[in-house]
């Protein structure tokens, strides 16, 4: 039986307004009926702090930091936390809500596009699995996150290494398609990613960063071989396939597809409303 055929798409490292406008777009097009199902995957350029749709960035975001390090800004279309975007593989997946073999529930569809990523670990040597909240306090965690930082915490079928968070998602669904997309961190500076938040002192600052040092890993740290950016792709590539049963096929934007992508961009993801709203 032939596999089922999605798009591949690579974007290489983009502006953070470009990153969200491009996964809005893809779901736009999937939802049209434009384009099949799509796997991206992508980096980010400046590094970034992206927001979650619902996070206050006046109360949560030290956008002083943000500037020092001159990092990019944006708010993600997805819900979740506060994600340094920086020595990460980004990915997105884009399907619809009525593709048979995706569950109706939110939290079972995640398991299974997140059994892709877990395919992936596993084709870099690391035994990961998929965290599930519980004990009553990690599941009242995840109704009210302590944190404004997204690996504090896994979260449903979130992946993990040696009990650490290795990937952090976040999904939604508009226009009867669901996205989701997430970082897979290979390595990470804890002290700038810990700067970037408000804290109520400093006390309360280094509590958080020791107590996130036990639930969150990058792969450089648990892997017995450096895992380049190179490396994760083919990994991840290879373990979507398998993981969804899937073939991907490469598939590179059109000039007027590229230039609706900007226009969307400057919009929508470049404007002070957008990012700043709440």
């Amino acid at each position: 039986m032939s596999k089922e055929v999605w798009r591949y798409i690579d974007s290489g490292n983009c502006s953070p307004s470009y990153n969200m406008a491009l996964d809005e777009a893809l779901l736009d097009w999937h939802s049209e009926g434009k384009i099949p199902p799509v796997i991206r995957f992508y980096g980010w350029d400046p590094a970034t702090l992206s927001v979650g749709y619902f996070q206050k960035v006046e109360k949560e975001i030290n956008m002083e930091a943000v500037k020092e390090h001159g990092l990019g800004f944006v708010r993600r279309p997805t819900g979740g936390r506060g994600v340094l975007h920086e020595h990460e593989l980004t990915y997105s997946v884009i399907v619809t809500e009525e593709h048979p073999e995706m569950p109706k529930t939110v939290t079972e569809a995640y398991r299974v596009i997140s059994e892709g990523i877990l395919r992936g670990f596993r084709a870099l040597g690391l035994e990961a699995y998929f965290a599930v909240p519980r004990t009553e306090e990690e599941k009242q965690g995840l109704k009210s996150p302590r944190s404004a930082v997204c690996f504090d915490a896994p979260s449903w079928y979130e992946l993990v290494v040696e009990g650490r968070k290795v990937a952090g998602s976040a999904q939604t669904r508009q226009k009867g398609v669901i996205l989701q997309h997430g970082s897979i961190l290979l390595d990470l500076d804890e002290d700038k990613l810990f700067s970037l938040f408000k804290y109520p002192n400093d006390r309360v600052k280094e509590r958080m960063q020791r107590a996130f040092k036990s639930k969150a890993v990058a792969v450089n740290e648990v892997s017995s071989e450096t895992v380049t950016l190179d490396m994760a792709k083919a990994a991840f590539k290879e373990g979507f396939e398998q993981g969804l049963g899937i073939e991907l096929e490469p598939y590179v934007l059109s000039p007027e597809e590229t230039q609706y992508v900007e226009d969307l961009a400057k919009r929508r993801y470049e404007s002070d409303e957008w990012n700043f709203k709440r």
